[in-house]
């Protein structure tokens, strides 16, 4: 065993402290051969400090492409030549795709704008899609709409949003490699705003964007120290048409050495798998993530590209004997 997760089973899965950068760095850095016993480890540290349960969620799109800011990874950017067009989705819609989203079982449904930060226009249909929401579906609802102003965080609260979605995407010393039109500075004061009202903070990143493994590590620990509820764990899906189209897809056993690792800084976190999984893990990668530290998912397609059906996944639970966390148990 090496000495690392001798280490790891002492401090975190006996006394719920995160290993530091340098602790995940080791294990980011652990050789083939040892990533089975990371990820068992990395299990047992799920199942002592965050249970059995699975949360599941669905995302949708309330406005779609045409967005003003320059991140190198994402297709909905106005900058760049990818296929994605602007496109505002309609209330009855955000309706419909929350109920379809709840008969998977899912607890939680996230409505994504592909802005800055919100305008007028935007929080008018915030406002109204959560209402509609509200009075129809029996589902927690979250957002993910840029970066924000203390009065749209108050807002938002108002509305009954439990949930805000702000990524960092990567270490603060990699972030200005990925986006030049705004700072990680200015992301993480959105988040500590979202945090000090009271909502959920969900915040993660994107993995395979050209950092090193020890930027990996120091992402790691700049999420711990954020201590958001839940951090969803991408990995690159090379888009056409931007900046990062033709990078490589990250290796199969770097993305669960990825998840032993988040694990291990963040024993209390849900870890959600998120975008590139199905091209990075596949599906016996898939099932190791999730018998290596991973307690939710987004099921059905994400903004852009295409996820595995929801039945899939919600097969693979029911396989490995993983309950789906019940709405009850959130509200």
């Amino acid at each position: 065993m090496p000495e690392i997760l001798d280490q790891a089973r002492t401090q975190v899965l006996e006394n719920g402290v995160g290993l530091d950068e340098a602790g995940v760095l080791a294990v980011l850095n652990l050789p083939d051969e040892d990533v089975p016993a990371a990820l068992q480890l990395a299990h047992e540290v799920r199942m002592r400090w965050c249970g059995p349960e699975v949360e599941v969620e669905g995302i949708v799109s309330l406005k779609t492409g045409g967005c003003p800011e320059d991140c190198h990874f994402c297709s909905q950017s106005g900058l760049f030549t990818s296929p994605v067009r602007s496109v505002w989705l309609d209330i009855p819609s955000l309706v419909e795709a929350a109920k379809q989203t709840a008969k998977t079982g899912a607890t939680e449904f996230c409505i994504v704008a592909a802005v800055r930060g919100p305008d007028a226009r935007l929080m008018k249909q915030m406002r109204e899609g959560v209402a509609a929401i509200k009075a129809e579906v029996d589902i927690q609802v979250a957002a993910s709409l840029g970066m924000l102003t203390q009065e749209q965080v108050d807002e938002l609260v108002e509305m009954g949003v439990h949930r805000y979605n702000h990524n960092l995407e990567t270490c603060r010393s990699y972030f200005p490699n990925v986006v030049t039109t705004h700072s990680w500075e200015e992301r993480w004061e959105t988040l500590k705003m979202v945090r000090e009202s009271g909502m959920e903070v969900c915040c993660g990143g994107i993995l395979g964007l050209g950092e090193t493994v020890e930027q990996r590590a120091e992402f790691a620990a700049q999420l711990a120290e954020l201590d958001p509820h839940e951090v969803p764990l991408n990995f690159l899906n090379p888009r056409p048409g931007t900046p990062l189209g033709d990078r490589p897809v990250v290796e199969g056993k770097d993305a669960l050495r990825a998840i032993a690792a988040f694990r291990l800084a963040m024993p209390r976190t849900i870890l959600r798998y998120a975008g590139g999984r199905e091209i990075t893990l596949g599906d016996l990668g898939t099932r190791d993530g999730l018998l290596g530290g991973i307690n939710a998912v987004i099921v059905g397609n994400y903004l852009t590209t295409l996820g595995r059906p929801a039945t899939d996944d919600l097969a693979l639970l029911d396989d490995l004997k993983m309950p789906v966390k019940a709405l009850s148990a959130t509200l």
